[in-house]
């Protein structure tokens, strides 16, 4: 144990799995199912593994399957994993102590990626207001939009809205729908203030922080909340003009809406695509040509030390500036006007390449173990669930225990293995005092 406090970063994978198993626990009573029966094991792990890594993938028709109480734990769970569960805690611990001891402090470095250790008890308390405050506004515009628009009474609207709200922000995909969002696909009403708050949720505290807090001044931002604002206003937009064309005609989608509608649905999808995972448009049912897009944004994914999952839209930028700078030639890598460390390329390169194996991996691995089933479909499902993005092509509910437990697998992994991984690296990185002769071996 004491080996496991002085690197907190540990901590982390065995935080989340005691959570999922909790969670895991809590599913199979039997109160938690309409069927009153208890859930069979391998259906709770997968759906408190979802919860918890803000997947939001299901093996079953969540509003039916689950009761109130099943689907309150389902909400639980999301929350405390978008939090993260070392954030959480000290946000527990600064409510009832006042005090935050530098063990502490040092927990919540390692989920947060926030490195200003006399900062810590300041981020804690703009991360819960940015949390909460987010949520209560969303809750609000959507309750009283199903209440006014659709009927709902107001209990049953305010509930509507808070599970929808904090599985948007926290990008988890459950909803409290058979088809998902299709059927509210053209209300802005509802399709906007969850679309915005996936987005915020996804671009990381230390990004939203810095860009607020110099909004007068973006020239001046870090290398990596540059990355993660203008990259993900791009890839939001490259991705919304590209499934807004491939989509465009197709009946079984946006075929039949009108423009604004049609603007409206790929827009959201989108947004909620990256690790959001919600269906705002038949997601079984799209163009071919669509399934590769949405395969890259989801394994792109959203913000570091963001709700979202994906290897990182400051890594995969970071990445795109190295290759840039070796095409010119250049000897080093400049991100507006700075130099980028050889350290943060090397760690760049590993986490998407270790992200990389392990999607061709899961999918080749899932193939096997499944009959009959499309390449295209096992690749996007591996990677929505490495992703902790929560679409599915239908996959998810046919499968048998050994491929659920796969997706199981990956969702775990793809929630800690960023976090522990990227940590790890930083935490192992050391100086030699001496260097071997240098050579250049053949490449290409």
């Amino acid at each position: 144990m004491r080996r496991l406090l002085r690197h907190p970063v540990r901590l982390v994978p065995f935080g989340f799995l005691a959570v999922i198993l909790v969670g895991t626990g809590l599913l199979m009573l039997p109160w938690a199912t309409s069927h009153h029966r208890y859930t069979p094991f391998v259906t709770a792990l997968f759906t408190a593994t979802s919860a918890v890594s803000v997947t939001g993938m299901s093996v079953n028709d969540t509003p039916n399957y689950w009761t109130d109480f099943g689907l309150a734990m389902i909400t639980v769970l999301t929350q405390v994993g978008g939090l993260g569960i070392l954030t959480g805690a000290a946000l527990v611990i600064l409510v009832v102590s006042r005090r935050l001891g530098l063990r502490n402090r040092l927990l919540v470095q390692a989920e947060t990626a926030e490195f200003g250790v006399g900062d810590v008890r300041r981020l804690l308390g703009r991360i819960a207001a940015t949390v909460f405050v987010t949520e209560a506004l969303m809750t609000t515009v959507i309750a009283g939009r199903l209440g006014l628009a659709y009927g709902y009474p107001p209990g049953r609207a305010l509930w509507y809205a808070a599970f929808h709200s904090i599985q948007a922000f926290n990008n988890a995909g459950f909803a409290l729908y058979s088809d998902g969002l299709v059927s509210f696909s053209r209300d802005p009403w509802l399709m906007l203030p969850l679309g915005l708050g996936a987005i915020i949720g996804g671009l990381g505290f230390p990004a939203q922080f810095e860009a607020v807090r110099e909004w007068r001044r973006p020239g001046q931002w870090a290398i990596a909340t540059k990355l993660t604002i203008w990259g993900s206003f791009t890839i939001i937009l490259l991705g919304f003009v590209a499934l807004l064309v491939n989509e465009w005609r197709n009946p079984a989608t946006i075929g039949a809406f009108d423009v604004p509608g049609k603007v409206l649905a790929s827009f959201t999808q989108v947004a909620l695509s990256r690790t959001g995972g919600f269906d705002v448009i038949h997601v079984a049912q799209l163009a071919e040509e669509s399934y590769p897009l949405l395969i890259v944004l989801m394994f792109i994914g959203g913000g570091s030390a963001s709700t979202a999952g994906g290897i990182k839209v400051t890594t995969f930028f970071l990445l795109a500036f190295v290759i840039w700078a070796e095409l010119r030639g250049e000897p080093d890598v400049t991100v507006g006007g700075r130099r980028v460390a050889t350290a943060s390329q090397r760690q760049a390169l590993t986490v998407a390449l270790l992200s990389v194996a392990a999607v061709v991996a899961g999918t080749v691995t899932l193939v096997v173990l499944t009959e009959h089933v499309r390449y295209y479909a096992a690749l996007f499902d591996v990677t929505s669930a490495f992703s902790t993005t929560g679409l599915t092509t239908g996959l998810a509910m046919e499968l048998k225990p050994p491929g659920q437990y796969l997706l199981t697998a990956l969702m775990y992994i793809g929630r800690v293995g960023p976090v522990t991984l990227g940590s790890a690296i930083a935490l192992n990185t050391r100086r030699r005092l001496y260097r071997y002769p240098e050579e250049q071996p053949i490449v290409g």
